[in-house]
Protein backbone atom coordinates (compact mmCIF):
# COMPACT_ATOMS: atom_id res chain seq x y z
CA UNK A 1 0.00 0.00 0.00
CA UNK A 2 1.39 3.37 -1.02
CA UNK A 3 1.64 5.98 1.73
CA UNK A 4 0.30 9.50 1.66
CA UNK A 5 3.90 10.77 1.46
CA UNK A 6 4.48 8.77 -1.73
CA UNK A 7 1.22 10.11 -3.15
CA UNK A 8 2.32 13.69 -2.47
CA UNK A 9 5.64 13.02 -4.22
CA UNK A 10 3.88 11.52 -7.25
CA UNK A 11 1.49 14.49 -7.52
CA UNK A 12 4.37 16.97 -7.24
CA UNK A 13 6.48 15.28 -9.92
CA UNK A 14 3.46 14.79 -12.20
CA UNK A 15 2.63 18.50 -11.95
CA UNK A 16 6.21 19.40 -12.83
CA UNK A 17 6.35 17.05 -15.82
CA UNK A 18 3.03 18.28 -17.21
CA UNK A 19 4.25 21.86 -16.71
CA UNK A 20 7.14 21.15 -19.10
CA UNK A 21 4.57 20.88 -21.91
CA UNK A 22 1.63 23.00 -20.77
CA UNK A 23 2.89 26.56 -20.39
CA UNK A 24 1.26 28.35 -17.46
CA UNK A 25 -2.18 26.96 -16.59
CA UNK A 26 -0.93 25.69 -13.20
CA UNK A 27 -4.44 25.80 -11.76
CA UNK A 28 -5.78 23.80 -14.72
CA UNK A 29 -3.07 21.16 -14.32
CA UNK A 30 -3.88 20.77 -10.63
CA UNK A 31 -7.63 20.46 -11.25
CA UNK A 32 -6.98 17.83 -13.94
CA UNK A 33 -4.83 15.81 -11.52
CA UNK A 34 -7.51 16.14 -8.84
CA UNK A 35 -10.07 14.79 -11.30
CA UNK A 36 -7.95 11.76 -12.19
CA UNK A 37 -6.74 10.88 -8.70
CA UNK A 38 -10.29 10.98 -7.34
CA UNK A 39 -11.51 8.73 -10.17
CA UNK A 40 -13.87 11.23 -11.73
CA UNK A 41 -14.56 13.34 -14.83
CA UNK A 42 -14.22 17.05 -15.63
CA UNK A 43 -16.01 19.59 -17.78
CA UNK A 44 -13.41 21.81 -19.46
CA UNK A 45 -14.42 25.21 -20.80
CA UNK A 46 -12.06 27.29 -22.88
CA UNK A 47 -11.65 29.07 -26.19
CA UNK A 48 -9.81 27.30 -29.04
CA UNK A 49 -6.04 27.18 -28.86
CA UNK A 50 -5.47 27.01 -25.10
CA UNK A 51 -4.06 23.43 -25.19
CA UNK A 52 -7.06 21.38 -24.10
CA UNK A 53 -6.15 18.44 -26.36
CA UNK A 54 -2.47 18.73 -25.50
CA UNK A 55 -3.33 18.65 -21.80
CA UNK A 56 -5.08 15.28 -22.06
CA UNK A 57 -2.30 13.80 -24.21
CA UNK A 58 0.28 14.99 -21.69
CA UNK A 59 -1.69 13.56 -18.77
CA UNK A 60 -1.68 10.20 -20.54
CA UNK A 61 2.07 10.37 -21.17
CA UNK A 62 2.94 11.33 -17.59
CA UNK A 63 0.59 8.86 -15.91
CA UNK A 64 1.31 5.99 -18.29
CA UNK A 65 -2.24 5.81 -19.67
CA UNK A 66 -3.55 5.72 -23.25
CA UNK A 67 -5.62 8.69 -24.40
CA UNK A 68 -8.03 9.37 -27.25
CA UNK A 69 -9.89 12.36 -28.66
CA UNK A 70 -13.38 12.51 -30.14
CA UNK A 71 -14.53 15.56 -32.08
CA UNK A 72 -18.26 15.79 -31.40
CA UNK A 73 -20.43 16.93 -34.31
CA UNK A 74 -24.21 17.03 -34.90
CA UNK A 75 -24.07 13.90 -37.09
CA UNK A 76 -22.02 11.83 -34.61
CA UNK A 77 -23.82 8.61 -33.65
CA UNK A 78 -23.33 6.41 -30.54
CA UNK A 79 -21.65 3.70 -32.64
CA UNK A 80 -19.04 6.24 -33.72
CA UNK A 81 -17.77 6.53 -30.15
CA UNK A 82 -18.64 3.10 -28.72
CA UNK A 83 -17.74 0.87 -31.66
CA UNK A 84 -19.72 -1.70 -33.59
CA UNK A 85 -19.82 -5.38 -34.48
CA UNK A 86 -18.49 -6.19 -37.96
CA UNK A 87 -18.90 -9.56 -39.67
CA UNK A 88 -15.57 -11.37 -39.99
CA UNK A 89 -15.60 -13.56 -43.12
CA UNK A 90 -12.55 -15.56 -42.03
CA UNK A 91 -14.06 -16.51 -38.67
CA UNK A 92 -17.66 -16.51 -39.93
CA UNK A 93 -18.75 -14.46 -36.92
CA UNK A 94 -19.26 -10.90 -35.78
CA UNK A 95 -16.23 -9.20 -34.22
CA UNK A 96 -16.27 -6.06 -32.13
CA UNK A 97 -14.40 -3.10 -33.58
CA UNK A 98 -13.99 -0.94 -30.45
CA UNK A 99 -14.53 2.80 -30.69
CA UNK A 100 -12.37 5.56 -29.23
CA UNK A 101 -14.18 5.32 -25.87
CA UNK A 102 -12.09 2.21 -25.16
CA UNK A 103 -9.22 4.18 -23.66
CA UNK A 104 -8.25 5.59 -20.27
CA UNK A 105 -8.28 9.38 -20.73
CA UNK A 106 -10.86 10.58 -23.24
CA UNK A 107 -11.09 14.12 -24.56
CA UNK A 108 -14.70 14.65 -25.65
CA UNK A 109 -14.16 17.79 -27.70
CA UNK A 110 -17.17 20.14 -27.89
CA UNK A 111 -19.51 17.60 -26.32
CA UNK A 112 -22.45 20.00 -26.61
CA UNK A 113 -22.34 19.72 -30.43
CA UNK A 114 -23.53 16.09 -30.33
CA UNK A 115 -27.22 15.12 -30.15
CA UNK A 116 -28.76 13.77 -26.94
CA UNK A 117 -28.54 10.11 -28.02
CA UNK A 118 -24.76 10.34 -28.41
CA UNK A 119 -24.35 12.32 -25.21
CA UNK A 120 -26.29 9.67 -23.27
CA UNK A 121 -24.07 6.90 -24.67
CA UNK A 122 -21.06 8.68 -23.24
CA UNK A 123 -22.96 9.25 -20.00
CA UNK A 124 -23.29 5.48 -19.46
CA UNK A 125 -19.57 5.07 -20.02
CA UNK A 126 -18.85 7.80 -17.48
CA UNK A 127 -21.22 6.54 -14.83
CA UNK A 128 -20.81 2.77 -15.13
CA UNK A 129 -17.37 2.50 -16.81
CA UNK A 130 -18.86 0.09 -19.27
CA UNK A 131 -20.66 0.34 -22.60
CA UNK A 132 -23.45 -1.69 -24.17
CA UNK A 133 -23.14 -2.69 -27.82
CA UNK A 134 -25.80 -4.93 -29.39
CA UNK A 135 -27.16 -5.79 -25.91
CA UNK A 136 -23.78 -6.95 -24.65
CA UNK A 137 -21.80 -5.05 -22.01
CA UNK A 138 -18.07 -4.40 -22.29
CA UNK A 139 -15.97 -3.04 -19.39
CA UNK A 140 -13.82 0.05 -19.69
CA UNK A 141 -10.66 0.82 -17.75
CA UNK A 142 -11.20 1.36 -14.02
CA UNK A 143 -9.21 4.59 -14.52
CA UNK A 144 -11.47 5.82 -17.32
CA UNK A 145 -11.74 9.63 -17.14
CA UNK A 146 -13.58 11.96 -19.49
CA UNK A 147 -12.50 15.55 -20.10
CA UNK A 148 -15.46 17.04 -21.95
CA UNK A 149 -14.84 20.45 -23.51
CA UNK A 150 -17.21 23.27 -24.32
CA UNK A 151 -16.44 26.41 -26.30
CA UNK A 152 -17.80 29.38 -24.32
CA UNK A 153 -18.18 31.68 -27.37
CA UNK A 154 -20.03 29.57 -29.96
CA UNK A 155 -23.41 28.17 -28.99
CA UNK A 156 -25.09 28.21 -32.41
CA UNK A 157 -26.23 24.72 -33.42
CA UNK A 158 -25.36 23.13 -30.09
CA UNK A 159 -27.25 20.75 -27.80
CA UNK A 160 -26.80 22.05 -24.22
CA UNK A 161 -25.92 19.37 -21.68
CA UNK A 162 -28.82 18.45 -19.37
CA UNK A 163 -28.30 19.49 -15.75
CA UNK A 164 -28.32 15.84 -14.64
CA UNK A 165 -25.41 15.15 -16.97
CA UNK A 166 -23.45 18.19 -15.81
CA UNK A 167 -23.84 16.97 -12.24
CA UNK A 168 -21.80 13.86 -13.11
CA UNK A 169 -18.70 15.96 -13.71
CA UNK A 170 -16.65 16.39 -10.54
CA UNK A 171 -15.30 19.80 -11.55
CA UNK A 172 -15.63 22.50 -14.12
CA UNK A 173 -12.15 23.55 -15.27
CA UNK A 174 -11.89 26.95 -16.94
CA UNK A 175 -8.94 27.33 -19.33
CA UNK A 176 -8.18 30.97 -20.03
CA UNK A 177 -5.66 32.71 -22.25
CA UNK A 178 -2.06 32.59 -20.97
CA UNK A 179 -0.48 35.61 -19.30
CA UNK A 180 1.59 37.91 -21.52
CA UNK A 181 4.99 36.52 -20.44
CA UNK A 182 3.72 32.96 -20.82
CA UNK A 183 2.47 33.71 -24.33
CA UNK A 184 5.84 35.24 -25.22
CA UNK A 185 7.55 32.08 -23.93
CA UNK A 186 5.19 29.96 -26.03
CA UNK A 187 5.92 32.05 -29.12
CA UNK A 188 9.68 31.74 -28.60
CA UNK A 189 9.50 27.99 -28.11
CA UNK A 190 7.34 27.59 -31.21
CA UNK A 191 10.11 29.06 -33.38
CA UNK A 192 12.59 26.36 -32.35
CA UNK A 193 12.65 22.65 -31.62
CA UNK A 194 11.30 23.17 -28.13
CA UNK A 195 7.60 23.68 -28.87
CA UNK A 196 5.18 21.97 -26.44
CA UNK A 197 4.13 19.42 -29.09
CA UNK A 198 7.78 18.67 -29.92
CA UNK A 199 8.67 18.18 -26.25
CA UNK A 200 5.82 15.72 -25.84
CA UNK A 201 6.55 13.86 -29.09
CA UNK A 202 10.27 13.56 -28.34
CA UNK A 203 9.70 11.56 -25.19
CA UNK A 204 11.35 14.17 -22.96
CA UNK A 205 8.34 13.98 -20.64
CA UNK A 206 8.79 10.94 -18.44
CA UNK A 207 6.28 8.46 -17.03
CA UNK A 208 5.74 9.14 -13.35
CA UNK A 209 3.66 6.02 -12.69
CA UNK A 210 2.09 3.15 -14.62
CA UNK A 211 -1.64 2.87 -15.24
CA UNK A 212 -2.05 -0.12 -12.91
CA UNK A 213 -0.66 1.98 -10.04
CA UNK A 214 -3.34 4.66 -10.27
CA UNK A 215 -5.94 2.84 -8.11
CA UNK A 216 -3.30 2.30 -5.42
CA UNK A 217 -2.45 6.00 -5.22
CA UNK A 218 -6.13 6.87 -5.38
CA UNK A 219 -6.68 4.68 -2.32
CA UNK A 220 -3.79 6.45 -0.57
CA UNK A 221 -5.89 9.65 -0.62
CA UNK A 222 -7.91 8.13 2.21
CA UNK A 223 -4.90 8.85 4.42
CA UNK A 224 -5.54 12.60 4.07
CA UNK A 225 -7.43 13.67 7.20
CA UNK A 226 -10.61 15.73 6.95
CA UNK A 227 -12.11 16.81 10.27
CA UNK A 228 -15.80 16.47 11.14
CA UNK A 229 -16.33 20.24 11.27
CA UNK A 230 -14.94 20.58 7.73
CA UNK A 231 -17.35 17.94 6.47
CA UNK A 232 -20.17 19.95 8.04
CA UNK A 233 -18.75 23.12 6.47
CA UNK A 234 -18.87 21.58 2.99
CA UNK A 235 -22.42 20.30 3.57
CA UNK A 236 -23.52 23.75 4.76
CA UNK A 237 -22.12 25.41 1.63
CA UNK A 238 -23.95 22.99 -0.65
CA UNK A 239 -27.24 23.25 1.27
CA UNK A 240 -27.00 27.06 1.19
CA UNK A 241 -27.12 26.98 -2.61
CA UNK A 242 -30.61 25.45 -2.42
CA UNK A 243 -32.11 28.35 -0.48
CA UNK A 244 -30.17 31.33 -1.78
CA UNK A 245 -32.61 33.90 -3.18
CA UNK A 246 -30.80 34.21 -6.53
CA UNK A 247 -30.55 30.45 -7.20
CA UNK A 248 -33.32 28.61 -9.04
CA UNK A 249 -31.71 25.14 -8.86
CA UNK A 250 -29.09 24.45 -6.23
CA UNK A 251 -26.44 21.74 -5.90
CA UNK A 252 -27.30 18.18 -4.93
CA UNK A 253 -25.58 15.53 -2.78
CA UNK A 254 -23.05 14.80 -5.57
CA UNK A 255 -21.69 18.31 -5.01
CA UNK A 256 -21.03 17.47 -1.35
CA UNK A 257 -19.16 14.35 -2.39
CA UNK A 258 -17.22 16.36 -4.97
CA UNK A 259 -16.27 18.93 -2.31
CA UNK A 260 -14.83 16.32 0.03
CA UNK A 261 -13.01 14.26 -2.61
CA UNK A 262 -11.50 17.24 -4.40
CA UNK A 263 -10.55 19.04 -1.17
CA UNK A 264 -8.66 15.99 0.01
CA UNK A 265 -6.78 15.76 -3.30
CA UNK A 266 -6.09 19.50 -3.21
CA UNK A 267 -4.52 19.10 0.23
CA UNK A 268 -2.26 16.32 -1.09
CA UNK A 269 -1.24 18.55 -4.02
CA UNK A 270 -0.32 21.23 -1.50
CA UNK A 271 1.94 18.75 0.30
CA UNK A 272 -0.33 18.23 3.32
CA UNK A 273 -1.95 15.14 4.81
CA UNK A 274 -4.86 17.10 6.27
CA UNK A 275 -7.62 19.27 4.78
CA UNK A 276 -8.03 22.93 5.76
CA UNK A 277 -10.97 25.32 5.21
CA UNK A 278 -8.92 26.91 2.42
CA UNK A 279 -8.97 23.61 0.51
CA UNK A 280 -12.75 23.54 0.61
CA UNK A 281 -13.06 27.20 -0.36
CA UNK A 282 -10.59 26.68 -3.22
CA UNK A 283 -12.86 23.96 -4.60
CA UNK A 284 -16.09 25.95 -4.30
CA UNK A 285 -16.08 27.49 -7.78
CA UNK A 286 -14.98 24.41 -9.78
CA UNK A 287 -17.42 22.20 -7.84
CA UNK A 288 -20.46 24.48 -7.92
CA UNK A 289 -20.22 26.64 -11.05
CA UNK A 290 -21.69 24.08 -13.47
CA UNK A 291 -24.30 22.86 -10.98
CA UNK A 292 -26.16 26.08 -10.18
CA UNK A 293 -28.92 27.69 -12.21
CA UNK A 294 -29.74 31.31 -11.41
CA UNK A 295 -33.21 32.81 -11.46
CA UNK A 296 -33.82 34.64 -14.75
CA UNK A 297 -34.47 37.99 -13.08
CA UNK A 298 -31.05 37.92 -11.40
CA UNK A 299 -29.35 36.94 -14.65
CA UNK A 300 -31.01 39.90 -16.35
CA UNK A 301 -29.52 42.13 -13.67
CA UNK A 302 -26.08 40.84 -14.62
CA UNK A 303 -25.45 38.59 -11.61
CA UNK A 304 -23.08 35.71 -12.38
CA UNK A 305 -22.86 32.24 -10.86
CA UNK A 306 -19.32 33.04 -9.67
CA UNK A 307 -20.57 36.10 -7.77
CA UNK A 308 -23.34 34.03 -6.21
CA UNK A 309 -20.89 31.39 -5.02
CA UNK A 310 -18.65 34.08 -3.52
CA UNK A 311 -21.65 35.59 -1.76
CA UNK A 312 -22.59 32.20 -0.29
CA UNK A 313 -19.04 31.66 0.98
CA UNK A 314 -19.06 35.06 2.68
CA UNK A 315 -22.28 34.24 4.54
CA UNK A 316 -21.00 31.00 6.11
CA UNK A 317 -18.70 31.02 9.12
CA UNK A 318 -15.34 29.36 8.43
CA UNK A 319 -14.41 26.60 10.94
CA UNK A 320 -11.28 27.22 12.98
Amino acid sequence: MESTEQLKDVLRVAREEIGRVIIGQRDVIEKALITIFTGNHALVEGVPGVAKTLLVRTLGQVLGCPSQRIQFTPDLMPADILGTNVFNLQKNEFTLVPGPVFTTFLLADEINRAPAKTQSALLQAMQERQVTIDRESYPLSSNFAVFATQNPIEYEGTYPLPEAQKDRFLLKISMTYPEQEEEISLAQRTLGDNSPEAVLASGQVKHVIREEELPVYRHALQGVLIREELIRYAVEIVRSTRKHNSVLVGAGPRATQAFLLSSRANAALSGRDFVTPDDIRAMAHPVLEHRLILRPEFELEGLSVAETIQNILQQIAVPR
